[in-house]
Order: structure tokens, then sequence, then C-alpha cells
């Protein structure tokens, strides 16, 4: 285990580096990491690089470094919520809270609400949105004995069909059709808009937020073969549930926030981590954010060079990259949600 966790951290090292000077402008790995050390040291650069060091650290530099946020964040939260949901087709999305952060984007990018926040008052808005949404969610699908897995998917996928409705109008009566673009462009999934001053709050939600996921290892493995089980082992389902349902909706706020909606990579890296690894929580949620991260840098970057010098939507990569990888893993013979 240890091994495999060094090896993912030097491939995801080595893979935001590359990605990190390659583009629709290619710079030499040599002259990468020289801005890179530049900007770490406050070093001295030529007059005449101003320009190619401006690419590698105000634009490509942290907008690698926010996939590596979204992608870890991605995937722990599918890993989490395919158990916390007991279904197999459960990604980060699947209980509304993804369509009400873009209800709150399209808001503030189509009413102008919020513009005292600057750049930032898209990011606001969604994450405002996420969190409507989710108490929304939250306090439909509770019941007289609490909140079922059940009972919070419907809901989940009730309010989402809800909200794009929403969004859907919205889009409809745009004053401008670079408004409409700007938007459906968002969310389908984009890094670029990331900036330095975008990295470290949405990077706080997810890195924290995987420890504490990481700390419902044992009552997720055992949630995940129901609720009279987990009884009769001591675990407090509806108390555990209403944790982890909070900590994943904050996380995939902080997400959606940042990047738009991205959706596949919550719902196959699990698949594929616990192929390799099992399906025990405590190995699943330190080995899936690698992956995800791994896989969202390289999403990424074809992203930027496939139809350079214009970029496409994440989303559109993801679903062409998960749609196959998925089925396959339904074909495969054998495979089962949790294992082989």
């Amino acid at each position: 285990m240890v091994l495999l966790l060094i090896g993912l951290t030097a491939i995801l090292v080595v893979s935001v580096f590359l990605a990190i000077g390659l583009g629709s402008a290619i710079v030499p790995p040599t002259d990468t990491a020289r801005y890179l050390w530049a900007a770490v040291t406050g070093g001295s650069i030529l007059p005449d690089e101003v320009t190619r060091y401006q690419i590698i650290w105000q634009i490509r530099t942290p907008r690698v470094l926010l996939a590596v946020v979204v992608g870890a964040g991605l995937a722990a939260v599918g890993a989490t919520i395919q158990a916390l949901v007991r279904n197999a087709l459960a990604d980060p999305y699947i209980l509304g809270v993804s369509s009400g952060a873009s209800v709150g984007a399209v808001s503030v990018s189509l009413l102008g609400a919020l513009s005292v926040l600057g750049i930032y008052a898209v990011s606001v808005g969604a994450f405002i949105g996420a969190m409507g949404a989710t108490l929304l969610v939250y306090g439909i699908a509770y019941g007289k004995v609490g909140v079922s897995p059940l009972r919070l998917v419907l809901t989940g996928v009730a309010l989402s069909f809800g909200f794009q409705a929403i969004m859907s109008v919205m889009i409809y009566f745009a004053p401008t059709s670079e408004a409409t673009g700007t938007v459906l462009f968002w969310t389908m999934g984009s890094f670029g808009a990331a900036t330095w001053g975008s990295i470290p709050l949405a990077a706080l939600f997810v890195f924290v937020g995987i420890i504490t996921l990481h700390r419902y290892s044992r009552p997720l493995d055992v949630m995940s073969l129901g609720d009279e089980t987990a009884a009769s082992l001591g675990i407090d389902s509806m108390r555990a549930r209403k944790g982890l349902f909070v900590v994943t909706a904050v996380m995939t706020g902080a997400m959606v926030a940042v990047s738009g909606t991205i959706g596949f990579v919550g719902l196959v890296i699990p698949h594929i981590t616990r192929m390799l690894i099992g399906a025990t929580h405590a190995r699943l949620l330190l080995v899936a954010p690698f992956i995800g991260a791994i896989l969202m840098v390289w999403v990424d970057l074809l992203a930027r060079v496939l139809v350079a010098p214009r970029e496409l939507p994440l989303g559109v990569l993801t679903a062409l990259i998960g749609v196959p990888v998925f089925i396959y893993l339904m074909r495969r013979k054998g495979y089962v949600f949790g294992g082989k």
C-alpha cells in the first residue's frame, strides 16, 4: 500500500509538471522548471521571457493545481456517496447539489447578483446555491424514521430535474447569446477561470473533507451492507449518514463553485479503484483521490490541446472517457459493486 501511494504520488507530480509545460504554446521542460523555480524563490528571468513566464505561473499552474484538487475531491465524494446511498450508479451530483449550484451561478451571471464581489461573484453564487439545494434535499427527504438512502436519492434526482428546468428557463430568457454561451460552458465544466485566489479555499474544503471522510471509513464499510447490519455492529446509520451528507455536500458545492459540473469522474474512479485494491474504504479513500487527480490533470490537458486555441468543456471529455469505461466495467465478467 505504501509503495502504491508513493508510485501514485510520483505519477501525479510528473503529470502536473508536464501539464504545466504543455498546451497550445509548448514550453520545454527545462524552461518550465526554471520559471517555476524563479516564481517560488523570487528569482529573476530575462525580459524576453516574461510572456512565457506568465503563461506558466499565472495561467497554467493554478489551473493544473485546481484540476488536482477537484479530481481528488470528486473521486473521494463519489466513493463515499456510493456507500452512503448503497447505489453503484451514484456520483457526487446525484443528490441535486450540482444542479442547485448551477442555478446559483446562472443567477449571478445573468441577473448581476452579488456584483460587489467582482470575479468571485459566480463562485459565491454557486456555493450558496449548492448549500440551499442541500438543505432543501435533506429537509424533503427527512421522514419519520430519519433519512433513508432511497428517499435521499429519489429526492435528489427529482430536485435535480427541477433545478435544471429553472436553469433552462433562465438561459432561455438570457439577454445576450454571449451570456448564454458563458453559462452553458460553465455548466459543462472548465478550469479556464482558475486563479491563485480560487485555489486555497477550494483546496481547504476538499482536503479537510477527504480527511473527515477517511475518519468515517469503518462506518462506510458497515453501512454499505445495510442499516440493519450497521445497527447490529453498533453503528448509528442515521447519525453517520447525516454527517456524511453534510461533508459531501460542502465539498461538492466548493468544487462546483470553481469548476462547474464535471461528470463521470466521481462515478467511474471509485469502481476502478475497487478493482485495483478492493472495497475497504480506509484504502479506497486514500487511493481514489490520487487516481482522480491524475485523471483530471490529463483530461484538462486534452481539453486545452485537442482543438487549440479553443477549449473543450471538461464534462464532454469526461463523458467520452467515462461512458465506455463504465460500460466495460458493467460487462466485465465477475465484476460487482465493491469488487471482483
